[in-house]
């Protein structure tokens, strides 16, 4: 608490902030703090939109290199989920028909010296077409859980699964963090992403979000959690034949592949990166850099 005395003693001191600006962020945190209730946290937007949720991830989840990087988990996870089976090449779908444009998910769930980790547990979960995810819907809307599901690798680490494309949304904006996007003229999108969740025994939980290239927003990420290593294609698929055999209700319809392995590190090694991370961030915090 004391180094943030002394970092806005010396914020004030670089800025001569004047009464009248004190007390405006004095009612700015009032008004944040008198809008954070059980059923939504103001002060986490805020954190979201200003970078510090994404930087605390990042320098406590920092991976040894070949590592599938993290994210921050978000507010939508859930235990209410689909059970789309093992099979790695499981004809399963998170998703319900007319749920969005079809998409199917697929790789390897790997250690970082490319070992196939089999019966590694995956929760991934993602937006409809609409931009919302199920939990967003009131309960008489909903009728169970809807573009989430659970599956895990088989005996080669392959998994697969069906599901729709997510779609780019804005965040909660009628608080004080939109009014602080407005002031400082930011848009509040996030760009389309798919969030998943990697379990097996003898290695970290992996954490984190899959990106892709052509959304308009993956360079501005309201929130800066998007990594270049995250970042993804989308292939079209136009083979009637192979979107029957994944299993989609309408095989006519184009449907958009992602290939994606994921690679899982052990204590040890997961350890060793955040050391040799935050080593590295006080050795650039005692020269000064970025402070």
């Amino acid at each position: 608490m004391m180094l943030i005395v002394h970092h806005l003693h010396s914020f004030i001191l670089e800025t001569l902030i004047t009464p009248s600006e004190l007390s405006s962020a004095i009612q700015f945190l009032t008004e944040t703090g008198q809008r954070s209730t059980d059923h939504g946290q103001e002060f986490v937007i805020l954190s979201g939109i200003l970078g510090i949720s994404a930087l605390i991830d990042s320098i406590h989840n920092a991976k040894p290199p070949g590592a599938t990087e993290g994210a921050v988990i978000g507010p939508f996870f859930s235990e209410d989920t689909r059970d789309v089976g093992s099979n790695g090449d499981s004809l399963g779908s998170i998703a319900s028909e007319g749920k969005g444009f079809y998409m199917y998910v697929h790789g390897r769930v790997t250690d970082t010296q490319g070992n196939p980790i089999a019966g590694a547990i995956i929760d991934t979960w993602e937006t409809d077409g609409t931009g919302l995810y199920d939990n967003q819907y009131e309960e008489a809307e909903r009728d169970g859980p809807e573009c989430r599901g659970r599956l895990r690798s088989d005996e080669e680490g392959k998994y697969a699964f069906r599901g729709v494309v997510p779609v780019s949304y804005p965040i909660y904006v009628d608080g004080t963090a939109g009014k602080l996007l407005e002031r400082l003229g930011r848009h509040p999108f996030r760009p389309a992403h798919l969030h998943l969740q990697v379990e097996a025994p003898g290695y970290e939980t992996l954490i984190t979000q899959l990106y892709f290239k052509d959304d308009v927003y993956v360079t501005s990420d309201v929130i800066f959690d998007v990594k270049s290593s995250l970042v993804s294609d989308l292939k079209p698929i136009t083979d009637p034949s192979l979107s029957a055999k994944r299993g989609f209700v309408d095989p006519n319809k184009v449907h958009m592949e992602l290939e994606r392995d994921l690679v899982l590190a052990t204590p040890g090694e997961g350890e060793a990166a955040r050391k040799k991370f935050q080593e590295e961030l006080t050795r650039l915090a005692t020269k000064g850099i970025g402070a």
